[in-house]
């Protein structure tokens, strides 16, 4: 009678058991395991078939544990080797994907940009750091490739905008008419690196790059191609 009685036991315990692989870890499903078998009837013991796959489902378990935990070892690796290369750049020139630039005194802008094929005609509208429409500049023919154009610093009115942080949008158009790409561009020299949020930006004045957008870096000051 007695073993009768703890034989719902054993049931709940298998159930258990066959769940925990995908609710609980693997010392959880050790556990119930060994519970199972402490309390299973010895008149009738668990299905080696049963018992079998639950073995195999520890065993996915504790390798898929593992790949976790080998996951997490690389990621903090390749993200300390980030870092590092980051704070590496301080000092250097950069060029990378971006359209932010930032206007000091009476220094004129330069605004690069990248084109996919050649243009007849280029406009770079101007906006400030609350997305205001600041001016409005029309270059003509480019060639393919970077270019840039050169922003006097003024607004729509003519008059010297304030200095800070702007935004440049780029569009340019081929002889057809048609549409052609361009890549906004930002240029400078490091000035620090941010680790903010676990990913590093790189301090180009008052703006931060990603330091996936970089494309190129230089030891000494770029110079820029002048419409």
């Amino acid at each position: 009678m007695a073993i009768d009685a703890i034989s719902p036991a054993a049931a709940t315990a298998s159930a258990a058991a066959a769940g925990a692989s995908r609710s609980m870890g693997k010392d959880a499903f050790l556990r119930l395991l060994v519970t199972q078998l402490q309390n299973q009837n010895p008149l009738n013991p668990a299905d080696s078939t049963e018992f079998t796959a639950q073995l195999a489902q520890f065993s996915s378990l504790e390798q898929l544990s593992n790949i976790n935990q080998n996951l997490e070892t690389l990621n903090l690796f390749q993200a300390s080797i980030n870092n590092a290369q980051a704070v590496s750049l301080i000092g250097k020139q950069v060029l990378a994907r971006g359209n932010s630039i930032e206007k000091q005194g009476s220094q004129p802008v330069h605004c690069e940009f990248e084109l996919e094929a050649a243009a007849a005609r280029v406009v770079m509208s101007i906006y400030d750091s609350t997305g205001g429409f600041v001016r409005e500049l029309v270059g003509g023919s480019q060639p393919e490739g970077r270019r840039s154009l050169v922003w006097d610093g003024r607004d729509r009115n003519g008059s010297p905008a304030a200095d800070g942080l702007y935004t440049f949008e780029i569009q340019a158009e081929g002889s057809d008419g048609k549409k052609v790409a361009a890549d906004s561009l930002i240029r400078g020299q490091v000035g620090g690196v941010t680790l903010e949020g676990g990913t590093p930006q790189l301090m180009v004045g008052e703006r931060r790059l990603a330091f996936g957008n970089v494309l190129q870096v230089s030891t000494a000051p770029a110079t820029t191609e002048n419409e």
